[in-house]
Parts: C-alpha cells; sequence; structure tokens
C-alpha cells in the first residue's frame, strides 16, 4: 500500500472508526434513553427559531400585534398536539421505517407516495440549513465573531454533524444525548426561573428590548390584513412541528419492541415541545421582548449599531442577570441543539432514500450501508446539498425558513389522508368488537389530524407562497419528476434484460479474435499466448498505422521474429487509432454478422497515479467505443510493471485475511 493510501485509510478511520461487519446490525439499534436526542432534537429545538418567527411576522403591525403571539402558540401547540397523537398511530401501523412515503404509497397510489418522498426530501434539506443557520444566529448573539463568520461556521458545523453521522446512528446518538438534555434542562430552569420570579417573588424582570419601540410598517392593519398577518405569524410558528415524522421513518432503527418504544419517544417529544413553545412565548410577552427584521430601522430607541439578540438569547440574559454563566451555557447549549437538530434530517433522509433507492426511484448506491452501517452516500449527497443553499442564502434564518414546512405539512396531509384510507379498508374485513373500537379511534384521531393539517397546508401556501414557498414547492416537482424518469429508467433495463431476444441463445457460427499490436515487446507477446489458447476460429494481428517509418520497422521486426501469424496493417490518413479499429470491426461484422469478434488489448498495469497517465489512454478510449459495438467483446490483457509488482508486494504482505490469525497465519507467513 502507498504512502498517499496509508494516510487515505489511517483518516478514515480516525474520523469514521473501524466498519462494522454486517451482522452487526442489531448493536447499533437505539434505546429510548438515545432515541429521543436522535429523531427529536429537530422537533425540540425547533423552538428555538418558530416563537422568534412569530415575533418576527407580527412587528410588521407594531407592538400592539405582540398581544396575538400567545394565542397563536397555543393555535402551534394544539396543531402539534393532534400531529403528534396522528402519527402514533403511523408508527404501529406501518412500523418498517418507510413512514409517510409508505403510508401514501399503500393507501393513496404511487404518485402521491412520491409528492410525500419529494417534499420530505426537500424539508430533510431545509431543516439542515435551517437549524445550522439558527445555531449560528444564537451563538453569535453572545460571540460576535460567529455572526460575522457565520457562513463558514454554518458550513463547518455541516461537515462535523456528517463526520458524526457516518460513524454510525448508535454513536452520533450517544454524542447528541449529552447537549440535548442539557438544553432541555436549560430551557426548563429557565422558564420556571422566570415565572417564579414574576409571579411568586413580584421581581421585575425585562428584556433588553423592553424599552425600545417597535416601528410599524404598517399601524392600521385591520379586518382581513390583520388576519393575515396572524395567519402568517402562525404558519411561521407551525416550523415548530418539523421533525415529528422523523420518528415515522425511524422506526427500524429501535430497540425491540420498535413500534412501542418509537410511540414513546413521540410522545415524549410533543409533551416537551409545546411546553417550551407555550412557555417561551408567554415569557417573551411578559419580559417585554421584541424581535424585529432590521433592528437599526425597526427599533426606535436601540443605540447605534445595536446587534440584535434572538429571543432565547433575551430570555436568559434577563432572567439570569446577575449569573452570566447562566446567560453564557443556555446560549451554548440552545446553539449545539440546533446545530444537532440537522442530525434529525442525518437520520432521516439516508433511511427514506434507502428505501426509494429500492423501489427504483433514486440511484442504487442510496440503498447500500457504509463502513460504520449508516447510509454514507445519503448522509453526503445532503451535506453537500445543505451546504450549497447555506451559502447560496447567506446563511438568513428568516429568508431560509420562508422555503420551510411546506413539504412537511404537505406529507403530513397525505399521511394523514392515507391512515384514514387504511382504517377503512381493515374496518370492512375486521369482526372482533374490541379491535374495531380501536381502529374507529384511531380513524378519528387521523381524520382530525388530516383536516388540521390540510387547513394548515393552505394557510402556509397562501401566507409564504410569494415570500418564497415557490421555491421549495419548485424543488418538489423537479424532484418528483427526477424520480419518475429514474424509475422508467431503471424498468426499462429491467425489461430488456429480462424479456429481450437477440438471438444470444444461438451460439456464433465462429470467433474471430483480434489481438491489437503497438509494438513488439512482451506485452504483445503475451496477449497474442493467450489470444492463441482461445482457439477461435480466426486469430489475427493487426496495428494501425500512424507513422510511416515506425510502421516499416515494426514490419521488419514482425518478419525477422518467430511469430508464424502473419500482422494486418490498417491506414490512418489522420493519424487515429480509434476510428480505423472501429471501422475494421463493423466491416468484419457485415462481413460476417453471426460472428463473435474479439480484441485483445495488451495494457500497462501501474503502481502510482501519475503513471496512469503516461500509459493507456488509447487503450481506454479504444475500449470505451468497442463496449458500444454489438457482437464485440474486449479483453484486456494486462502487463504488470515493476511498480505495481512492488506494490502488489506489500498490500500481499500487510492484508490478513478473517481468521488468520485465529488459525495462527499471519502477515509473515506470506513473506515466504
Amino acid at each position: 500500500m502507498s504512502t498517499m493510501s496509508k494516510v487515505s485509510v489511517g483518516a478514515k478511520r480516525l474520523l469514521l472508526g473501524r466498519p462494522f461487519r454486517s451482522d452487526r446490525l442489531g448493536h447499533t439499534l437505539l434505546p429510548k434513553r438515545i432515541a429521543l436526542p436522535v429523531f427529536a432534537s429537530d422537533a425540540m429545538s425547533s423552538v428555538a427559531y418558530a416563537p422568534q418567527e412569530i415575533f418576527l411576522v407580527l412587528s410588521v403591525a407594531g407592538i400592539s400585534a405582540f398581544a396575538f403571539a400567545p394565542w397563536v402558540a397555543l393555535a402551534v401547540a394544539v396543531v402539534m398536539a393532534v400531529v403528534v397523537a396522528s402519527y402514533r398511530q403511523n408508527v404501529h401501523a406501518y412500523p418498517s421505517g418507510g413512514g409517510d412515503y409508505e403510508v401514501a404509497t399503500v393507501n393513496l397510489g404511487p404518485n402521491a407516495g412520491l409528492t410525500v418522498a419529494a417534499a420530505l426530501l426537500v424539508d430533510y434539506v431545509l431543516t439542515v440549513a435551517v437549524s445550522v443557520t439558527s445555531a449560528a444566529e444564537n451563538i453569535g448573539s453572545a460571540i460576535p465573531f460567529v455572526h460575522q463568520h457565520k457562513v463558514w461556521f454554518c458550513v463547518l458545523a455541516i461537515a462535523l454533524i456528517a463526520a458524526v453521522n457516518l460513524r454510525g446512528i448508535k454513536e452520533s446518538g450517544a454524542v447528541l444525548a449529552i447537549p440535548t438534555y442539557a438544553f432541555i434542562a436549560g430551557m426548563g430552569i429557565m422558564l420556571v426561573w422566570g415565572f417564579v420570579q414574576i409571579f411568586i417573588l413580584g421581581d421585575s424582570v425585562k428584556a433588553e428590548t423592553s424599552d425600545f419601540h417597535v416601528v410599524a410598517e404598517n399601524n392600521e392593519l385591520v379586518g382581513l390584513a390583520m388576519v393575515f398577518l396572524v395567519a402568517r405569524s402562525f404558519s411561521s410558528g407551525c416550523a415548530a412541528l418539523t421533525g415529528v415524522e422523523a420518528i415515522s421513518n425511524g422506526v427500524p432503527a429501535f430497540q425491540k419492541p420498535k413500534s412501542r418504544n418509537a410511540a414513546s419517544t413521540l410522545l415524549m417529544l410533543g409533551g416537551i415541545s409545546i411546553l417550551m413553545l407555550v412557555g417561551i412565548v408567554m415569557l417573551a410577552q411578559e419580559i417585554g421582548a421584541k424581535y424585529v427584521m432590521n433592528p437599526a430601522k425597526d427599533l426606535a430607541g436601540a443605540p447605534g449599531g445595536y446587534q440584535q439578540k434572538s429571543i432565547i438569547a433575551q430570555l436568559a440574559e434577563a432572567v439570569f442577570r446577575g449569573f452570566p454563566p447562566g446567560f453564557y451555557i443556555l446560549a451554548v447549549v440552545t446553539a449545539l441543539v440546533l446545530m444537532l437538530a440537522a442530525n434529525t434530517a442525518f437520520n432521516g433522509f439516508p433511511v427514506l432514500g434507502s428505501v426509494l433507492a429500492q423501489d427504483r426511484y433514486l440511484p442504487r448506491q442510496l440503498h447500500t450501508r457504509g463502513d460504520r452501517l449508516a447510509f454514507s452516500n445519503g448522509i453526503v449527497f445532503l451535506a453537500l446539498v445543505a451546504i450549497a443553499l447555506v451559502v447560496g442564502f447567506g446563511a438568513e434564518v428568516t429568508s431560509l425558513i420562508q422555503l420551510y414546512i411546506v413539504g412537511v405539512f404537505v406529507s403530513f396531509t397525505l399521511s394523514q389522508t392515507g391512515m384514514v384510507r387504511h382504517w377503512t379498508r381493515h374496518l370492512k374485513t375486521e369482526t372482533d368488537p374490541d379491535a374495531r373500537i380501536r381502529m374507529i379511534r384511531s380513524r378519528i384521531i387521523n381524520a382530525i389530524g388530516m383536516v388540521m393539517t390540510a387547513t394548515v397546508l393552505v394557510i402556509v401556501l397562501i401566507t409564504k407562497f410569494r415570500a418564497g414557498a415557490w421555491m421549495a414547492i419548485l424543488g418538489m416537482v423537479l424532484l418528483f419528476v427526477l424520480m419518475k424518469l429514474i424509475h422508467r429508467h431503471y424498468s426499462s433495463v429491467e425489461r430488456e434484460l429480462e424479456n429481450a431476444d437477440d438471438g444470444d441463445e444461438v451460439l456464433p457460427s465462429r470467433t474471430h479474435s483480434i489481438v491489437l499490436v503497438s509494438s513488439l515487446h512482451l506485452p504483445t507477446r503475451r496477449a497474442l499466448r493467450y489470444a492463441r489458447a482461445t482457439r477461435p476460429d480466426v486469430l489475427e494481428a493487426v496495428t494501425v498505422n500512424v507513422d510511416d517509418r515506425n510502421t516499416r520497422k515494426l514490419v521488419s521486426e514482425w518478419e525477422a521474429s518467430d511469430i508464424t501469424m502473419p500482422l494486418k496493417v490498417v491506414a490512418s490518413p489522420y493519424r487515429e487509432i480509434t476510428r480505423p479499429i472501429i471501422s475494421y470491426v463493423r466491416r468484419l461484422r457485415r462481413e460476417s454478422p453471426r460472428d463473435v469478434i474479439t480484441v485483445f488489448i495488451p495494457e500497462y498495469v501501474v503502481g502510482h497515479w501519475w503513471e496512469q497517465i503516461l500509459h493507456n489512454q488509447s487503450a481506454l478510449r479504444l475500449k470505451t467505443r468497442l463496449l458500444f459495438e454489438p457482437g464485440v467483446m474486449v479483453t484486456s490483457v494486462p502487463w504488470q510493471l515493476t511498480s505495481s509488482e512492488n506494490r502488489g508486494k506489500r498490500m500481499q504482505t500487510q492484508y490478513v485475511a478473517p481468521g488468520d490469525v485465529r488459525r495462527g497465519f499471519t502477515s509473515e507467513d506470506r513473506k515466504q
């Protein structure tokens, strides 16, 4: 193994760890205490930016509109409770891991399932982008350097999360557990201590923005305009629901009993998220926290150069006044959990991509597991697309969030519609009274979820379409079309390979072998011997005349050698090699259509990458063209140069096959 290969393998092992055997897949399954941070970090952490977006939208109408914030938060909480209850039914009914895609495909048809898949894939990418940019904003509230370089911060964060996930789902869950539980504890302490100070101790707790005045873009909004504004703040607050569906997609990753553990984790997720969401909005309302689009223009009374802090940072600063470590600790754990919230997408996207690849809607490479039994190709692809999105939007949360949640509510609505049809179909054949009661109850829950999520979807589309949601919808449409085209390709290839009858079952009348000759050296002699050993009906040596002097020299050497086979010279007026050979082979095919032509090409086997550039380029081009010729077989005859022999010996001495050590056979024995 070369030094460069050693370095690359060593770096890979350092980052990802040693590879796992396939039979260790069961050891990577998650208990509930680790499954919660793995799958629920997105939904829980979204409460760090969902309340902020509610206040941001309401600021358009001035300080008076902030009175609607608690009611908007309660409405979002009700939707979340219904969605969590609905998805608990999904988890029990479809535990295989297909999630919304499987529910929609089975009950509503392939097109509905593919629509859900496209929506979820787009939403997973946006989850990574929004979570990481929100983390940059929160930590930038405490560390100005991060705020000034937030794009680079986001790129590095996404790369780090991808690397952690490439090590395997269980190990990434162990890494996530500490900051996720620290975030839950920190938020709980902050909310409880804040409300205790206000309502029990009677202390005056004020945010730093409490004395600033919000300059309304339009302070005369009434009637339908105000309803539209409140609806838009509600749609922005519904970002808190993202990540709920990830558990239904990740049921196979849970320890047994899978469905029950997944449902319990989903219930914990919903309860914690609802308490946080409502608590943050109500506490922010009590201490007078404000959040606007442009602080310099929209906040009257703010000092020059004022850097606006996130809502969470404002709450922590006010509640933990006199205790700066509390502010910094909460800022750090909030930033960490927002970054790691992207981990939900890094678990959901590859699993869904694997299911779609298995159904031939995505490239098959997404279905294979890597060294650590994670879907490595899906993880890397998600990281690259998310990085491109972050860089393209300059890591601005407010810009990215306009594209957000459209996809997740499309999947919510179609999934709940599919579940209603699922229970209706099973009720037609179920005769057990107890089972029918459970099914009817589940159908009612899913029906309520269907109506509510469809309503929210309509509100989101109306209020966010022009603000950027159209780009997410366009992405879903393009992805839908692309997956249909991929599926069509795989299906056509399968039909062609299974059903085509091109006469291959009829034996060829003759075999005609051609050995390509560039000079009379050892590789050519080996190719001639190998071709003769195959016992073809016709065997000939062919060279292309690209230089008259060299060709005459080769013919002279050939005639003086001990080779009895004649050398045929093919003319090349334009000094090409590939085209004259192709023309010659085609002429043979026209003369004898039932013959099989085998072209033997001598090739050098080199030990260094730079040697590959210096050799085999003509052979590579010729092989590529010959592969498209029907009735033509191409055979490479390798000749190992000294560099390749040395590399082969090093690889042989360093390789130890499985079981060699147990049998007492080591690499030292290979040297003998």
